[in-house]
């Protein structure tokens, strides 16, 4: 491709580089995305506070959490969304699929929450744990505060439906994969506003403690505030989502409409079929593998970090008021990350070279956390001169390693994973994305567990698990630079093979702007051009 004058400016090709005909489609997916994130991230905070600060509760609950009701649910849920799949519209499903979580968070912050002292069986579970050996403490507090295990298994699935399925989803639907590079990075940019936003709210309700009186707990008060921001937030999500699809999507002459009805018209799978049809799909798999690897080694920090959280902050308005903090800065981390190289990384640099930041900055930072935790014994006395402890300096170096892995997921792991669904079939990417976002995302976040689970129960806790930890982390990161580069070399040859199929079925061109070039016509190739494009010196 000939080299072309630049469409926009040096800063604006950074902050927006959007034209002004395609604001009818990014705007609403910035709001969409924005509300999304926004209830992502309080969800993830307060699921985590209420197991982890629980009477019983802790870290220890997280891994059985993840394995034992997690997994479960996303398996029922990614059936039962393959199976409406063939029944309903689009716009069905993703209302069908959202409102459960809906009503859900306001049962709890009204009814389950307030009545949990009789709810929650606390006699049987300390008869339980008398009878259980120590390793297994983990899921009898799972069992003990049942009502806030079953909230932490809606939160885990709000990011995975919600976010990863839906959103994403209906973003790839109305996108094409020479517009992604730039909307998917302006969307990164955006909505990262959202997790400094909840990260305040969270600080706020946190401080209602000092005003209310002692006898009424200051943590049910902050939970109807969430709650309620929660709710608001649903419903904004489905207003966009329905005003897009009546004002904005019929304008796009996209053929959406069309593709549903091909998929209604082909001949109906089998749960069984259907699952094994995705199983069977190189491509997909190599996603999943991505998908599951992230899992895991997030997982596999996390529970330490939480861990060394709990045992700093046990009140549960310090934990959260710290979670706010931790979600504010992460946010703004982001941001900054974005602003400086994210966007410019995704637009100039070819598309393996963007997958594989997260997994290295993941590696880097996991050795010096981990490095820190097994070798802190040695490093007592300078940890003392600088006038703190071994348990605080953990929590900083766990919350920094959580910051940039955190960023680096929502800056480069997210957009270029969604980048790979889009030359895939209609049908593909409705039932196969259930799969491996909803199953393969929770299976890696569940093996994870697994792993800490058998780890906990043979040596006993997690600070002797540690060690081991590491060295698994390592592999699984290796196995994930692999699956980036067998899937970079299968997506440029899916675009090649798409490309063909439009130029054999149409000889006219659409509407292209690429991010360095004047306004012309081009042919589907020039996503091939984008996509394969070596690093700009």
């Amino acid at each position: 491709m000939s080299k072309h004058d630049n469409d926009f400016g040096k800063i604006r090709s950074i902050l927006w580089p959007i034209h002004k005909h395609e604001l009818k489609k990014i705007v609403p997916l910035v709001l969409m995305f924005f509300c999304v994130l926004f209830n992502y991230t309080i969800l993830r905070d307060t699921k985590d506070t209420l197991v982890v600060t629980a009477v019983g509760g802790g870290a220890e609950v997280i891994p059985f959490l993840k394995l034992w009701g997690v997994l479960p649910v996303a398996i029922l849920f990614m059936l039962f969304y393959t199976k409406l799949s063939n029944i309903l519209t689009k716009q069905n499903l993703f209302y069908i699929s959202l409102i459960p979580f809906l009503l859900f968070f306001v049962l709890f912050a009204l009814v389950l929450y307030p009545y949990k002292e009789y709810l929650h069986p606390n006699q049987f579970c300390d008869n339980l744990q008398n009878y259980l050996p120590q390793g297994l403490n983990g899921l009898v507090g799972a069992i003990r505060n049942w009502t806030f295990s079953l909230f932490y298994i809606f939160a885990e699935l709000w990011g995975a439906v919600i976010l990863s399925l839906l959103c994403w989803g209906f973003a790839n639907d109305i996108t094409k994969v020479s517009e992604s590079k730039r909307f998917y990075a302006v969307i990164g940019i955006l909505i990262n506003l959202a997790n400094i936003a909840s990260g305040c709210l969270m600080q706020w309700v946190s401080d209602i403690r000092m005003e209310t009186p002692k006898n009424i707990d200051p943590w049910q008060i902050s939970l109807k505030y969430l709650m309620l921001a929660t709710f608001l937030s649903s419903v904004v999500i489905m207003v966009i989502y329905w005003w897009t699809n009546k004002n904005i999507l019929p304008s796009l002459n996209l053929n959406i409409s069309d593709q549903v009805k091909k998929i209604k018209n082909t001949p109906k799978q089998t749960l069984k079929q259907s699952f094994q049809q995705i199983l069977s799909s190189k491509y997909l798999g190599c996603i999943a593998i991505l998908v599951i690897a992230y899992g895991l080694a997030i997982n596999l920090v996390e529970i330490l970090w939480k861990h060394q959280l709990k045992l700093q902050y046990p009140n549960p308005s310090d934990y959260n008021m710290f979670m706010g903090k931790f979600s504010q800065y992460s946010g703004i981390f982001t941001l900054f990350m974005m602003l400086l190289c994210g966007s410019k990384i995704l637009q100039k640099f070819n598309w393996k070279a963007s997958a594989n930041i997260t997994p290295i900055i993941l590696l880097v930072t996991g050795i010096i956390f981990f490095a820190l935790i097994i070798f802190k014994d040695n490093c007592i006395d300078i940890i003392a001169f600088w006038g703190t402890t071994p348990l605080m300096v953990g929590v900083i170096f766990g919350t920094i390693q959580n910051i940039l892995t955190k960023s680096c997921k929502f800056s480069f792991f997210d957009p270029t994973k969604e980048m790979a669904y889009i030359p895939l079939t209609e049908k593909e990417k409705v039932q196969g994305k259930a799969a491996v976002e909803i199953v393969g995302g929770r299976l890696g976040k569940s093996g994870g567990s697994l792993i800490q689970q058998a780890m906990i129960l043979w040596l006993g806790s997690l600070t002797a698990i540690t060690p081991y930890v590491a060295i698994i982390l390592l592999g699984i990161i290796v196995i994930w630079m692999f699956a980036i580069s067998s899937l970079s070399k299968q997506f440029i040859e899916c675009i090649k093979q798409q490309a063909v199929k439009e130029d054999q079925h149409t000889t006219k061109s659409y509407e292209y702007y690429p991010l360095n070039s004047t306004k012309q016509k081009a042919s589907s190739k020039t996503d091939i051009e984008v996509l394969t494009a070596k690093p700009i010196a």
